[in-house]
């Protein structure tokens, strides 16, 4: 499988996850949020910019459990929470907004 992106193809796996994180730019995410008809806004950059930010420190995407942590740590606890996070990223905070940093599927997301 593969997106196209500025007349690039990049390849992603069955479920649109980049193969190679080295492929991602902000049109990628883009791309991406686009399939699944979401418009990215400043807060669903801030979480993505989050997001790999934590996989640079911790070579791992985490699961929506600690995300959700992590994130009220660092943005405070009225974005730290499960409700504000699903309504950005409605098919999973850690899911959908791991695909869209251009980060592996979390692990224990199925």
């Amino acid at each position: 499988m593969a997106i196209e992106v500025n007349g690039k193809t990049i390849d992603t796996d069955e479920e649109g996850y980049l193969t190679n994180l080295a492929d991602w730019n902000e049109d990628v995410a883009k791309v991406l949020s686009g399939q699944d008809e979401l418009e990215l806004t400043e807060n669903h950059w801030e979480v993505i910019t989050f997001l790999r930010e934590y996989y640079d420190e911790y070579q791992i995407a985490p699961a929506v459990r600690v995300l959700t942590k992590a994130i009220g740590k660092k943005l405070g606890p009225e974005k730290g929470n499960s409700k504000y996070l699903y309504e950005l990223f409605p098919y999973g905070p850690a899911k959908q907004a791991c695909r869209f940093a251009g980060l592996p599927k979390p692990t224990g997301c199925v």
